[in-house]
């Protein structure tokens, strides 16, 4: 697996809402991807809603054998900006059974609940993936913005292959869910991966010395934060596309790395994406 993948959220238009200006850029872009040896494209049926995942089929369906298409399920959208939780076992099976229509697949390689619902039991909607994964529909379970105890409490039904929440060098409020996936061998896919790195100094003087971009030099970070990490950040551009894959082969060395993890900064995560 290629630990650089692509975040396919920001192919879509303003807001994460409807069409892109242009979806023949959105295809362009998703084939680039894979030529370059993307072989990880993580989406969800809200992006949009329904738009990442439509044109991630129509630009690569019948997709190559060694590409894993990971998307989610658990928000419903009412409009630009407007993300609401819903949990219910029922909508988790319609909406992963429309994934499956709009991918053009059998089975959904990764599917993951995007938000626990503070309205429905975590059992109940876990237990919904339990039975569409029963059913072949999906082959693995994969959980997003989840809490540790969520974790616990997820893994008691069934395994739990990835987390998915906001980290990156200045916001480390899932540090020590990295640290877990580490130690129990998951995979952690961190949203929001270069947010915020504007005004890292440090950073910025490293990028300089290694004659690249500091978005580049943060996911260089991120990769050398734990073996678990399977960075997967998104964009519209081809350019920004090459440079965040080319980032892949960027080594930091481990003085860099620790001033880096040193001047970090701790906030809040956010629980939407």
């Amino acid at each position: 697996m290629n630990r650089i993948g692509l975040g396919a959220m920001r192919i879509t238009g303003n807001g994460i809402w409807g069409p892109p200006a242009d979806p023949g850029q959105a295809v362009a872009l998703l084939r680039r991807a894979v030529e370059l040896g993307v072989n990880f494209i993580d989406t969800a049926d809200s992006y949009g809603p329904e738009v990442s995942e439509e044109l991630i089929a129509d630009a690569l369906s019948p997709y190559p054998d060694d590409l894993v298409i990971a998307t989610k399920g658990g928000f419903v959208r009412r409009g630009p900006g407007r993300w609401e939780p819903d949990g219910r076992p029922e909508h988790l099976r319609q909406a992963c059974e429309s994934s499956l229509r709009r991918l053009r697949l059998d089975q959904i390689p990764l599917y993951q609940l995007h938000r626990v619902d503070p309205k429905v039991p975590l059992e109940e909607s876990i237990g919904a993936l339990v039975e569409l994964k029963e059913e072949g529909r999906i082959r693995h379970i994969g959980a997003s913005n989840f809490a540790e105890n969520q974790l616990r409490r997820a893994q008691k039904l069934a395994p739990v292959v990835s987390i998915q929440n906001r980290y990156n060098l200045v916001d480390r409020g899932s540090e020590e869910l990295v640290d877990l996936c580490e130690q129990e061998q998951l995979a952690f896919l961190p949203w929001a991966p270069i947010s915020g790195i504007e005004h890292h100094a440090a950073l910025r003087e490293i990028a300089q010395a290694h004659r690249v971009e500091p978005s580049q030099a943060a996911l260089a970070w991120l990769l050398a934060r734990s073996p678990a990490m399977l960075v997967i950040p998104g964009t519209a551009s081809v350019d920004h596309l090459e440079a965040n894959v080319a980032a892949a082969a960027l080594e930091l060395d481990p003085h860099e790395v620790e001033l880096l993890t040193a001047h970090g900064g701790a906030v809040n995560g956010t629980t939407r994406q």
